[in-house]
């Protein structure tokens, strides 16, 4: 391990243990101290939290300092990739996870919860289902050494497909007329999670490589930076279980059933790409954010409809909370999967598809 990375190694080596502690304490602010996540809940628009919003730009930014504007149109230019995230996302997660949840909420968990709050259950979990992330994913392609570029192009694909997917997915599996997408959230969470850290990365890179040159940008800019990704994951944790601290203290039974099948959906549509990637031959810095896209959520777009729809106190809304809840510990369990499999990929592959690591 180099001397460079040596801060990321010892994060990384603990970092469930780091994830616990962050959760528990998140938890016990909401519970205790609730003036705390009272105050940063003002700090809100279009249902994106700003402090939230803040904590992932600066998770994001180090991932697009790596990115040049030549690897974008390069990355556009491999379609196999995308491939496996648009038919992952689209064509296959809605409706995995509409069959998953069904299942569980209305066969296994029947005599634990009434008919009325297992559709509720079901109508959140679809709304998940139907909104691929494209913020935290940035995250989980940093963690995993994903090709920036190809991430980033695999992101803003995704948010093109949603302006227009999002609501006739939704309506074909719900039976639901009335929805209406909160474009406002759709486009600020663009803006502040692709625009702007792209824009601050690609000026910053530019300026840094002109006046100090590429090895100095390389070997003593980025490495600065080592330690903001993992702090920003920990502090949204922080943040993310304080808000909801009074909701896990309350509803644990519910909160377990409905985690049941998300995070069994959401560690079947993960094989499903990356295993599908591996056959296809791609490498692993492609397969793995692939993977991870489909696996992760944009829960501030379905915790806006599901509040739309159904109300702040629904069972729909509960379900999609819980989302949020379940995501960051499964998705930091597949990241490491990702990474403790990144030897079934070939190295040939890596040069053959002209993309660096």
């Amino acid at each position: 391990m180099s001397k460079n990375n040596s801060g990321i190694g010892f994060f990384e080596r603990y970092l469930s243990v780091w994830v616990a502690l962050c959760i528990i304490v998140g938890v016990l602010i909401g519970r205790f101290l609730p003036f705390i996540p009272n105050f940063l809940s003002k700090f809100e628009y279009a249902n994106v939290s700003i402090p939230i919003a803040i904590l992932i730009w600066m998770m994001i930014f180090p991932m697009m300092l790596k990115i040049d504007f030549s690897s974008i149109l390069h990355s556009a230019k491999q379609p196999k990739g995308l491939t496996v995230t648009i038919i992952t996302n689209w064509l296959i997660k809605p409706f995995s996870m509409y069959l998953i949840s069904y299942l569980f909420f209305k066969v296994v968990f029947k005599a634990f919860i009434t008919p009325e709050l297992s559709t509720q259950y079901l109508a959140g979990a679809v709304l998940l289902g139907a909104a691929p992330c494209t913020a935290m994913v940035f995250v989980w392609s940093y963690l995993t050494k994903g090709n920036a570029a190809y991430t980033l192009v695999q992101v803003a694909i995704n948010d093109l497909i949603i302006l227009f997917a999002f609501t006739p997915i939704v309506a074909i599996l719900l039976g639901i007329s009335n929805i209406t997408v909160p474009y406002d959230t759709l486009f600020l969470s663009v803006f502040l999670f692709v625009v702007i850290p792209f824009t601050a990365g690609y000026f910053t890179r530019k300026t840094v490589i002109k006046n100090k040159g590429i090895e100095y940008f390389n070997n003593q800019f980025i490495p600065k930076f080592s330690h903001i990704t993992i702090s920003g994951l920990l502090l949204t944790l922080v943040i993310i279980f304080s808000f909801q601290g009074d909701i896990i203290i309350n509803n644990p039974f519910h909160i377990v059933l409905i985690a049941v099948p998300l995070i069994i959906q959401t560690v079947i549509i993960f094989l499903f790409a990356y295993l599908w990637a591996k056959l296809w031959k791609l490498p692993h810095n492609v397969a793995a954010p692939a993977g991870l896209i489909g696996a992760s959520n944009f829960f501030e777009l379905a915790v806006a409809v599901a509040i739309s729809l159904f109300g702040l106190n629904s069972g729909a809304t509960l379900a999609t909370v819980v989302g949020v809840l379940v995501e960051v510990p499964v998705m930091l369990f597949l990241v490491r999967i990702a990474n403790n499999t990144r030897g079934w990929f070939d190295k040939e592959v890596l040069e053959e598809y002209g993309l660096d690591s």
